[in-house]
């Protein structure tokens, strides 16, 4: 992998170069000394990926971030001195469309850099997303008829790379009195995820709370999956974390959420697959639109990335292809509409 690099601070740079050069097939491709010149060097240069720090003068990472996934969109990772200390810039970052977070490396006198093995652990993850590792990972089998009781109606939303944004807009523009339980399913590293929750919730106006293993999803609730570990609906009606398919590539994986929601919920319900690098979810949204499922995929023009919900396009999952204005109303829509026929599609 080709990584660029975009800090002000020379000895975090240096720090950088050690640790990405330590590693066998990773290369320094360019450095950078502040968001503006990131920015160019992309566009001049595209990387595999960035590591891209958010305090700087002149154009701080976020708007760097911004830029560059709206210009030339490349997977971006911040990386940053204190990611703890500056929680709400970093998931201002991720809105735009930064895959993870992580600590500068510090460098030692003995020349070593502490922290570099997770930023490491980091950019191999990265490098799974971005197709160098095999694209197709081990996914729940989709088959037989639903083994659950009857309920009520469910919203499952599934989305990475950008997707804070995307969620807290459908979130915003579900009504006040919604009566259907819904499930998000998002890209993120286990360490943001309860700072997520609260960022959602601020600014959606909703409350959204963690999903516990044995949660059932009731009317109105909002959950956030919670762990690394895959979310799963079990024949019950409840949430199970698990920790297989242990070498899936995404994680937690939207398409073991939604299989399982496929083969368990028995309810009305919608799912929406949206903004993200690579496939994760494309076939689980079409096993939910063979349940009979109003299926969306965020349009291309308003997604940061338009990888999973083209995926979705291209494999016939989704029933409506909608931009982010409108995804809420048309899930809102499709769950209400409960009583019209609906399409059950039983061959591609």
């Amino acid at each position: 992998m080709r990584i660029g690099i975009v800090n002000d601070s020379a000895i975090a740079r240096e720090a950088l170069r050690r640790v990405v050069e330590s590693a066998d097939g990773l290369e320094v491709a360019w450095i950078a000394g502040d968001g503006a010149e990131g920015v160019n060097r992309v566009k001049a240069d595209m990387p595999d990926l960035v590591l891209m720090d958010l305090f700087m003068p002149g154009m701080d990472g976020v708007e760097s971030t911004r830029r560059i996934m709206k210009e030339a969109p490349c997977p971006i990772l911040v990386v940053t001195a204190c990611v703890g200390g500056c929680i709400d810039k970093v998931y201002q970052a991720m809105g735009f469309g930064a895959l993870d977070a992580v600590d500068t490396p510090v460098l030692g006198l003995d020349g070593g850099c502490a922290g570099g093995a997770e930023l490491l652990r980091k950019i191999r993850t990265v490098g799974k997303l971005i197709g160098k590792c095999p694209e197709r990972c081990p996914r729940c089998a989709s088959s037989g008829r639903p083994t659950a009781a009857e309920r009520g109606p469910l919203l499952a939303l599934g989305a990475s790379t950008g997707g804070p944004f995307a969620v807290a807009r459908i979130l915003k523009g579900i009504p006040t009195d919604w009566d259907a339980a819904t499930v998000i399913v998002q890209h993120v590293d286990a360490f943001f995820v309860v700072g997520l929750a609260a960022w959602l919730g601020e600014c959606s106006g909703r409350r959204v709370r963690l999903a516990v293993d044995g949660d059932r999803p009731e009317p109105g609730q909002v959950l956030l999956a919670a762990t690394a570990d895959h979310l799963r609906l079990d024949p019950d009606g409840r949430l199970r974390y698990s920790t297989e398919p242990a070498d899936a590539c995404y994680r937690p994986s939207v398409d073991v959420f939604f299989q399982s929601v496929a083969r368990n919920w028995r309810g009305p319900g919608a799912a929406a697959l949206l903004t993200g690098m690579g496939r994760d979810g494309a076939e689980g949204l079409l096993a939910l639109r063979r349940r009979g499922w109003t299926t969306v995929a965020q349009d291309q023009a308003t997604s940061v990335v338009w990888g999973m919900p083209r995926a979705a396009v291209e494999l016939g999952a989704a029933e409506i292809v909608a931009p982010l204005d409108d995804v809420a109303d048309v899930l809102v829509r499709g769950i209400q509409a409960e009583a019209r026929p609906r399409i059950h599609i039983h061959n591609r």
